[in-house]
């Protein structure tokens, strides 16, 4: 995997997670089991701005060639991916969200799996 498909897979990613974060965060919550209040809006609308700004910075950074930084962002990502899908499931254990949280888990591990191995190969 190139680092340039990754680059594209998150920015796709991100806009969609970030558009459905923001006008559709309430849809998402119920999806995962979780009750439809000011407070979780608030945090959706907010973590969809953060998504659409990683959907720019891969865009943008697409074609950067080996380096310690695009490293550095392989490595990142791919470990908050990892943790964000550990998290999913650890809270669906703890009965807190419901099982709609597995397939974004999923997905979260593929992501990872994908940015450490674009790393590994990248170095």
């Amino acid at each position: 995997m190139t680092f340039k498909i990754m680059a594209y897979v998150m920015t796709l990613g991100g806009c969609v997670l970030g558009i459905r974060f923001i006008f559709a965060g309430a849809s998402l919550l119920k999806e995962w089991g979780i009750e439809v209040t000011d407070g979780p809006l608030v945090i959706c609308r907010r973590l969809g701005a953060i998504y659409l700004g990683l959907a720019l910075m891969f865009f943008l950074g697409r074609a950067a060639a080996p380096s310690d930084l695009r490293s550095a962002v392989c490595l990142g990502v791919g470990g908050a991916s990892a943790l964000l899908a550990g998290l999913g499931l650890f809270e669906l254990r703890a009965g807190r969200v419901s099982s709609g949280v597995v397939v974004p888990a999923i997905v979260e591990i593929v992501l990872a799996a994908g940015f450490v191995w674009t790393w590994w190969s990248g170095r």
